[in-house]
């Protein structure tokens, strides 16, 4: 995966107070390559990734682990969704939250 860092000042008309803003960016193709099970389609669920285009979107299924469901509960819930499909649907979440903004401020 590959990350660009892009390095930003700014001052204030009245006093001068510099920051740093860090921004890092992942590139989205490389992400995509890595997935296999998670299928983003504009003509399905409004282009909501989804799990091997199930119409089960991935968000739902970090929802149930974020309340407290185990494995076993969610294939119960979901029987055509495979453990697989779990375990890349956290990995997916966790890739997706790596671009984020950081502002730091210094004196």
């Amino acid at each position: 995966m590959i990350a660009f860092v892009q390095v930003f000042f700014w001052a204030d008309w009245k006093r001068i107070a510099w920051g740093i803003m860090v921004r890092v960016h992942f590139n989205l193709t490389a992400i995509a390559m890595k997935f296999t099970r998670i299928t983003v389609n504009p003509a399905q669920m409004g282009g909501v990734p989804c799990l091997r285009g199930l119409r089960i979107p991935v968000a739902t299924v970090v929802g149930m682990f974020a309340e407290g469901m185990r494995e076993a509960e969610i294939l119960e819930a979901y029987p055509d969704l495979e453990a697989a499909d779990l375990s890349e649907a956290l990995h997916y979440a966790a890739a997706t939250l790596q671009e984020r903004e950081l502002p730091l401020l210094t004196r």
